[in-house]
């Protein structure tokens, strides 16, 4: 509420000493008159801010009970995708019963407080997927600029559910939908978001540009006792664009907790925590001949807890391209088979044998470095991970002893500086610490005996040396 200087205070004051001299007059006089200018200096900026704000528009997703909700979002979207908040609300469960797919977002907030569920029915999902008409995600976002992806800090509250656990049940890979396609979006944020047994891939970041992805959740771990019914493709992260932070989230999956691939430059995965997946991957790259481009990642300050691997580099055997200024630093790694882990013969278990490849391309590597790792490496004699679905596993390797802290599995003339460094590992037996390395595929000092056989650092593997 405003208090105006009235005129006849100011009248009053030119005709009237009260005792106080006349230059005391002038002086109060001057103050009032700035005093107005002020309060009215004020009032006309809080106008046109209360002219902008009228200008944020919010649109309250309507829920029905039993109801799919999207077709209520589909068809009010249209006049919301300009400096507007999109809200779920808190204490509603809504149906996500059919794929939303948003239009070019400017300025546009979609904040998830309530619950969202996915169909229960596997026949419907997968009629859904499998007709010509599905965006490609359950949750695609076409492009746009500045637009964040906002979940709630409410435990209960803000979880999108997709029911993952009967696909896991019955193994089903048939028609299953992709999470959520943060995809084309510049100035992008995800933050707050919780997402329980997804059916598989969780969130993609193709060509986005200045994302950030911070505090989120998921929850893609198997409640079945069977081994079989295992969390198949619910990849984590699947960064693939430019200048991206990821930090602070928690991943509980059976699949990469991150993968960066090509086309990705200036990625940083930092502080956070990844479990029962496999390890934070950069690739594959490079598959049927593709050219692979990949520059610039830093993954650093990660707990690996019980997953397959720990860092991870794959690519094909025949691929092209290069992936460069790689590091992996501070990596605390408990009940992992393979910490660091690194092959250009990837195959895919699921069409067939391994290839019998006579090319001589593949991807190469130039600049990586595995720094700091510290940890229990998983080497029973009896080890199964849940994704083995081949005779043998796909993750197999020939003449491994389980003990090995350290795989390079390179191909010559494509490894350029390639260095482990403080790599600090014991196994769960007692057993000695091994690596698998060919000394004619690298040239340059990789910071332990290139060998099959047990873990000896060298110079350039040791703590405090720079090389």
């Amino acid at each position: 509420m405003f208090t105006w200087a009235p005129d006849s205070e100011i009248r009053n004051l030119s005709g009237t000493t009260y005792g106080k001299s006349k230059d005391t007059k002038s002086t109060t006089i001057i103050r009032l008159l700035e005093r107005r200018k002020m309060l009215l200096l004020t009032f006309v900026i809080l106008l046109i801010q209360g002219s902008l704000v009228s200008g944020w528009n919010t649109f309250v997703v309507p829920h029905t009970d039993g109801q799919d909700d999207i077709p209520g979002l589909m068809g009010a979207i249209g006049s919301y995708s300009t400096n507007s908040t999109i809200l779920f609300q808190k204490g509603v469960n809504y149906n996500a019963f059919t794929p939303i797919k948003f239009p070019i977002l400017n300025n546009v907030e979609i904040r998830i407080e309530g619950n969202l569920s996915y169909p229960t029915d596997i026949p419907t999902i997968q009629a859904i997927v499998g007709s010509s008409s599905f965006p490609g995600s359950w949750f695609t976002f076409s492009g746009g600029n500045n637009v964040t992806l906002r979940g709630s800090t409410d435990p209960n509250w803000g979880w999108i559910d997709g029911h993952g656990q009967a696909w896991w049940d019955t193994q089903n890979q048939v028609d299953r939908p992709h999470g959520i396609a943060f995809s084309k979006i510049n100035n992008g944020i995800i933050r707050n978001m919780k997402l329980w047994k997804p059916i598989a891939w969780n969130f993609a970041t193709s060509g986005s540009t200045n994302l950030h992805a911070f505090n989120n959740k998921i929850v893609a771990v198997s409640s079945n006792p069977n081994v079989s019914a295992f969390p198949f493709n619910t990849d984590g992260f699947s960064a693939g664009g430019t200048n991206m932070l990821f930090e602070n989230n928690h991943i509980q999956n059976g699949d990469d907790c991150l993968t960066v691939g090509s086309g990705a430059k200036n990625i940083h995965f930092r502080n956070s925590y990844c479990e029962g997946g496999h390890g934070l991957s950069i690739g594959s790259l490079g598959k049927g001949g593709s050219v692979a481009d990949v520059q610039d990642v830093l993954i650093e300050n990660v707990i690996m807890n019980k997953t397959l691997y720990g860092a991870r580099f794959k690519s094909w055997t025949g691929g092209n391209g290069l992936a460069r200024n790689v590091t992996w630093s501070n990596i605390t790694f408990s009940g992992v088979r393979f910490p660091i882990y690194v092959t250009q013969n990837y195959w895919d278990q699921n069409l067939g044998p391994p290839p019998n490849s006579t090319s001589t391309n593949n991807t190469h590597i130039q600049d990586f470095l595995f720094e700091n790792f510290v940890g229990v490496i998983n080497d029973s004699a009896n080890y199964f991970e849940g994704s083995c679905v081949s005779d043998p596993c796909w993750y197999f390797v020939e003449g491994a002893t389980g003990r090995e802290v350290v795989i390079f599995d390179l191909h010559s003339n494509t490894a350029t500086n390639i260095v482990a460094k403080d790599i600090f590992a014991t196994t769960e037996s007692g057993d000695p610490v091994a690596v698998m390395c060919d000394p004619t595929t690298v040239t340059n000092d990789v910071g332990f005996k290139c060998q099959d056989g047990v873990f000896i650092p060298t110079k350039a593997g040791l703590w405090g040396v720079d090389v």
